[in-house]
């Protein structure tokens, strides 16, 4: 494994750049740059702009081998967008709409047209059904009402969702 990302990389670490070259290759469909930057610094354990070997392999240690709290933190901490410890119902949004992007939806928003009646076109519809997603989501993941998402409340949400425990169970056994 190190062979090959030293023939990849052979500075020794992965740029944000290329790492979102690597990223769209893998999700030719759709736009997964924003996604991308986001799994990037997730991946950053330094939050110095740039992957090491041995952040790759600690990322994916915990990502493949690691307990549910492993993989919960690690999803937590890709969806905290700014790092200050809590998910907002923005950052919340912003992970949703990359991921509806990544999948190669539209993310363009209404228009009007000559005659001034506003029409909404299906990246309108979409959008609002984001919107309504998020919305759920959050209000699920926000135990206290206050606003934000603690780890402890995502991770308490998380593993009570069966849904999200199952998934966890993917890497099992490989």
């Amino acid at each position: 494994m190190y062979r090959g990302f030293k023939q990849e990389c052979p500075e020794g670490v992965v740029q944000e750049d290329a790492f979102k070259e690597i990223y769209a290759k893998f999700f030719p469909h759709g736009n997964s740059s924003l996604y991308a930057h986001h799994v990037f610094k997730a991946f950053d354990l330094n939050s110095n702009g740039q992957i090491s070997f041995r952040d790759l392999l600690v990322s994916l240690s915990q990502l493949l081998r690691g307990t549910a709290y492993d993989k919960l933190k690690f999803a937590f901490k890709l969806y905290d967008v700014n790092g200050d410890g809590c998910i907002t119902k923005a950052e919340l949004t912003d992970i949703v709409s990359s991921v509806h992007e990544l999948m190669g939806r539209s993310s363009h928003n209404r228009h009007e047209p000559d005659d001034g009646i506003e029409v909404v076109s299906r990246a309108g519809v979409e959008d609002k059904q984001t919107r309504e997603h998020v919305e759920r989501l959050f209000k699920k993941l926000d135990l206290n009402g206050d606003g934000v998402v603690t780890i402890d409340e995502f991770i308490q949400s998380c593993m009570q969702d069966e849904v999200i425990t199952e998934s966890l169970k993917v890497f099992e056994g490989l």
